[in-house]
């Protein structure tokens, strides 16, 4: 049983583990998606996000702990210089994995994983309309009770009571206001 157990060895040692998983991660922020195998691709997730959300900060502490771990200046220039802006209001999960077909020679099951903001597709109609932060909780009640108090408040003229009819259907001829007079003077 793997008890406990959530490093996914991926079949390889320590040493070739680490540079392979940092070679991904140099590709992933360089090209912005790539495509692997499902299992390389989780692991990746759980290596890379980390070290974007240590780019969110940018010191020169936090550059030197993301170059221990991708070993290429230009990358990690690139990481601070344009990724991390793209991402500093996001709170996590800044990369998104889809599945794809097995592949061919050996079966196995291929994903693509890819920044989340970099996909023009899905982020087209979110940065048109910024989400507000807020919480889920009731208060609508207050809202449709406004509306029926003002309505109240408006009361018609001494003399007469207006009537509106309801919305006409599209096929009869429109209906005009009727104005009643008071039915009190009616019934004499």
């Amino acid at each position: 049983m793997r008890h406990g157990r959530k490093v996914n060895h991926l079949g390889r040692t320590d040493s070739h583990r680490k540079a392979m998983l940092a070679n991904m991660a140099s590709s992933l922020i360089q090209h912005k998606r790539i495509t692997t195998t499902l299992a390389k691709a989780k692991a990746l997730r759980l290596y890379v996000e980390p070290i974007l959300t240590k780019s969110k900060n940018d010191t020169t502490h936090s550059r030197r702990t993301v170059f221990s771990y991708l070993q290429d200046k230009d990358i990690v220039a690139e990481l601070f210089r344009d990724v991390a802006v793209k991402i500093a209001n996001r709170p996590g999960g800044y990369t998104r994995i889809v599945k794809l077909e097995n592949r061919l020679g050996d079966n196995a099951s291929m994903a693509i994983i890819e920044l989340v903001d970099y996909n023009t597709v899905y982020t087209k109609g979110e940065a048109a309309t910024e989400k507000k932060a807020t919480r889920r909780r009731g208060g609508s009640k207050a809202k449709t009770a406004a509306p029926a108090a003002t309505a109240a408040d408006v009361t018609p003229a001494d003399d007469a009571v207006v009537v509106e009819d309801a919305p006409v259907a599209e096929t009869e001829a429109p209906a005009e206001d009727k104005v009643i007079e008071n039915p009190e003077e009616k019934g004499e």
